[in-house]
C-alpha cells in the first residue's frame, strides 16, 4: 500500500504514526537477522520502497516545511 502512496511523506508518517518507511525497512533487515537472513539497508529499503531509495527520494520527495520539521524534532524518538 505504502509504495502506491507516493504522495505521503516519510515526515508526515513520523508526525503522526511515530514511524516511516525507514523504520520499516529497519524492522524488516532486523527481522531477517533474527532468522539467519543476510540482508543489507539498501535491500531492506528497497523491499519496502519498491525501488532503490535513491530513486524513490529523487522521484517523490519534497521540502518539509517548517513546522513539519519542527513538530518532527519536538516529537523525534530517541535512537
Amino acid at each position: 500500500h505504502l509504495r502506491e502512496r507516493t504522495d505521503v511523506q516519510n515526515i508526515d508518517m513520523m508526525n503522526l504514526a511515530g514511524f516511516c518507511r525507514n523504520c520499516l525497512a529497519n524492522w524488516y533487515q532486523d527481522a531477517a537477522k533474527e532468522k539467519g537472513i543476510g540482508l543489507e539497508k539498501s535491500q531492506a529499503r528497497e523491499i519496502v520502497y519498491g525501488m532503490p531509495y535513491e530513486t524513490w527520494r529523487a522521484k517523490f520527495q519534497t521540502e518539509a516545511s517548517q513546522e513539519k520539521k519542527a513538530a518532527f524534532e519536538k516529537n523525534r524518538p530517541a535512537d
